[in-house]
């Protein structure tokens, strides 16, 4: 029995996909190299906002006129809100697998979705489980992310995770740290902390402990710092209504955190973002970002705006240029306004025409290049550790290009996968998921050129 995993959306969701993988080869399934090789293919899908939920649903529709002989499984938060209608409406996919309850409980969807015997689990004297370190990694080499909770109690107006993923739920110190420890064993070099909503942490397990003040986001990195070796730790998507100015202190006594700070501000304009239901406003974020670059001199801040709110004027997005030209972002993504359906938003007057939305985000992106490229233009001439992703080849000859080694890699300003690249040059060869001290000599765009040294 052989599956394929085909994954959409954001890091939660691979861990989520992750975690199913390990199920399934625990029960005697096995990964598939190849989608030809595999009985089933298991689309992890995002339903976040319209573009994401259209992307999951025509893969689904593309796998099934590739294969029609295959059984296809949709899992995922599109299969999680959509549940119901999807089981009606699309009859390409073979069985619906939704993500807000026992993950291992994936083995028995593919079962029915192949209709195969799963291996039975006795599971009345377990809890369902959150994240193993022991599950195969999607991530490049040396990456692995950990979430530390699930789902998300903010209710901002645009948002349909609650929807989704349901009340915040963290995990504890212990099984966080348990699995970290975990992972750094398995040779991992950056551990990424990640949940709906970081900042947060903690704060539904303080409502019935008696040590209310030992579980929060400071604590946890408390005890990250009692682990041994030469690692780095990345935190993301810390909101900015409550960010827990602690942390500061821990990052500055151990420099295995990364000072890259994730924080979504969606919208400068305080009217809208007391509709987003959002405090804050374009001075309080401003002397948010100049404590942590006052207090972090390499201190790479990033942030996420989103054009075309409902009731979004000319004057409002003004606001939004002006704060943008002002912070000086090291890196920002944009996106436009998605009606979704059953959020606060939605019945909201004043919609924003698409067209306007797209042109607004545009300029977002287009006044962003020089910030950014300004901004990576201070790492020149300074020398990094860089975590090795993988050897750079040259595509028509298969052959390391010039007579130097090349990779690509991140450097710690760098979030995988949204930020931009290290170029390393090499006299030798170097190992993927390593961390190698390397030099900044020049910037291409976004990405710079390094070697090692």
């Amino acid at each position: 029995m052989k599956y394929y995993a085909d994954p959409f959306g954001c890091a939660k969701n691979n861990v989520d996909l992750e975690n199913m993988m390990a199920s399934l080869d625990e029960a005697g399934w096995t990964a598939a190299a190849d989608s030809s090789d595999a009985s089933l293919i298991i689309i992890n899908s995002c339903g976040f906002i319209e573009s994401a939920k259209q992307e999951s649903i025509n893969a689904v529709l593309g796998w099934r006129k590739l294969y029609p002989g295959k059984k296809i499984l949709l899992a995922g938060c599109l299969a999680e809100r959509y549940a119901k209608d999807l089981a009606e409406s699309l009859p390409e996919a073979d069985g619906i697998f939704g993500n807000s309850g026992d993950l291992r409980a994936i083995v028995e969807a593919a079962a029915r979705a192949t209709g195969t015997n799963p291996v039975k689990k006795d599971r009345s004297h377990t809890e369902p489980s959150y994240d193993t370190g022991n599950r195969p990694l999607l991530s490049l080499p040396g990456l692995a992310y950990v979430k530390i909770s699930e789902g998300c109690d903010c209710a901002c107006s645009f948002c349909a995770i609650p929807l989704i993923r349901g009340k915040m739920r963290s995990r504890s110190i212990e099984d966080i740290t348990a699995e970290c420890k975990t992972l750094l064993d398995r040779g991992v070099k950056e551990l990424c902390l990640i949940s709906q909503d970081t900042g947060a942490y903690g704060k539904d397990l303080r409502r019935s402990s008696r040590n209310s003040n030992e579980i929060n986001l400071p604590a946890l990195l408390q005890a990250i710092t009692k682990l041994k070796g030469d690692f780095h730790v990345r935190m993301l998507y810390i909101h900015p209504d409550h960010f827990p100015m602690k942390i500061l202190d821990i990052m500055e006594s151990d420099s295995r955190f990364l000072p890259y700070f994730d924080i979504p501000l969606q919208h400068a304009s305080e009217k809208i973002l007391r509709l987003m239901n959002r405090c804050g406003n374009a001075k309080i974020h401003l002397e948010l970002i100049q404590t942590l670059r006052s207090r972090f001199p390499d201190a790479a801040v990033r942030s996420t705006f989103m054009t075309g709110f409902p009731g979004e004027t000319e004057d409002d997005f003004q606001q939004l240029l002006d704060f943008q030209e002002e912070a000086k972002l090291d890196w920002v993504g944009c996106f436009a306004y998605s009606r979704e359906e059953d959020t606060q938003s939605y019945a909201m007057k004043g919609r924003v025409a698409k067209k306007t939305a797209a042109l607004r985000k545009q300029l977002i992106e287009e006044r962003q290049v020089p910030i950014t490229e300004a901004r990576m233009e201070r790492f020149v001439g300074r020398t990094f550790n860089v975590l090795i992703e993988e050897e750079f080849k040259n595509e028509e000859e298969n052959t390391i290009t010039g007579d130097d080694n090349l990779y690509l890699g991140r450097l710690p300003f760098q979030a995988p996968e949204v930020d931009g690249s290290a170029v390393i040059t090499s006299t030798k060869p170097l190992t993927a998921g390593t961390l190698v001290p390397c030099k900044v000599f020049a910037r291409t765009g976004f990405d710079l050129q390094v070697r090692t040294v």
